[in-house]
């Protein structure tokens, strides 16, 4: 069975106020991560939290090198890493008890997509907030 986005899912990610830990965020200005994740602060208030290898500082914000090295709740885990590496970062979500995982345009895993529906969190695959957002009229 192959993952499908619920409109609602995604409209309710994009308007609820959360912690979105953006995986694979840094400075790079030719990374999707760096617009995208500007795009969450600045136009859906979204607190957005960087994690990198390096655990770069990234719009002002502290960066961390892995999920369970952020203190508090997690909300959304936003997925910019290749699709064969982010079953491991869907199972980091898992553990720390994330809400939500997005994998990102052209991120594709089912199995892993499967395992965190499992779990109990929302999943959104193969799209972005800054196309769905405007889709929805957000």
């Amino acid at each position: 069975m192959s993952q499908s986005n619920d409109p609602e899912v995604i409209r309710t990610l994009l308007t609820t106020p959360a912690r979105w830990a953006v995986v694979g965020l840094s400075n790079n200005p030719r990374r999707a991560a760096l617009g995208v994740s500007r795009f969450l602060i600045d136009h859906l208030g979204m607190e957005v939290i960087p994690v990198s290898l390096k655990g770069d500082e990234v719009h002002g914000r502290t960066g961390y090198r892995r999920l369970d090295d952020i203190p508090g709740t997690i909300d959304v885990v936003d997925c910019f890493v290749n699709s064969s590496k982010v079953g491991a970062v869907v199972d980091q979500a898992i553990e720390v008890g994330a809400k939500a995982v997005w994998l990102q345009l052209g991120v594709i895993d089912e199995a892993a997509a499967a395992r965190a529906a499992s779990a109990g969190l929302a999943v959104v695959m193969d799209t972005c907030p800054a196309i769905e957002a405007p889709r929805l009229g957000l």
